[in-house]
């Protein structure tokens, strides 16, 4: 399929549907999650990371059964990503080889493919800045009391 990858319905109803096309009703439906444990498989950086971002993500109302594989898909890029960065601190971004050749230091190439992982996985959940702007049409639908509207 060509083209952009069509919003879940649920993404839709939040944000108002903006383009007032008609909802997918066949979508398929998956359990909501209101509340889950971070898996005991996870490291320690990567379930502090879950316990941060979860509460927010189960806030939002769309977050399923289906999604928590993405969840701990970010967490654990969170955690390689950190624990990459420590490397590189303790190591620098050049080591030295067998040879005495400087060589970039291979921590700097997961640190890349860890935050690129992060930004694919954050975006999916709405964790970055763009994807997250879509999501605020019906979260506040109450309008903003204006102190200025009487003027």
């Amino acid at each position: 399929m060509k083209g952009r990858k069509p919003k879940p319905t649920a993404i839709k109803e939040l944000t108002g549907n903006p383009g007032k096309r008609a909802l997918n009703k066949n979508e398929p439906k998956f359990a909501k999650i209101t509340e889950i444990e971070p898996p005991n498989w996870l490291t320690d950086t990567a379930t502090v990371m879950w316990r941060t971002i979860m509460p927010e993500l189960l806030a939002t109302g769309v977050l399923t059964i289906a999604d928590v594989h993405n969840v701990e898909a970010f967490c654990m890029s969170y955690s390689r990503w950190r624990e990459a960065e420590q490397e590189v601190e303790r190591h620098g971004i050049v080591i030295m080889d067998s040879n005495g050749k400087l060589n970039k230091n291979p921590a700097l190439t997961i640190i890349n493919e860890a935050k690129t992982q992060m930004m694919k996985f954050g975006s999916l959940l709405g964790l970055d800045p763009s994807s997250r702007t879509r999501l605020t049409g019906a979260a506040n639908s109450e309008p903003i009391a204006n102190p200025f509207a009487d003027l």
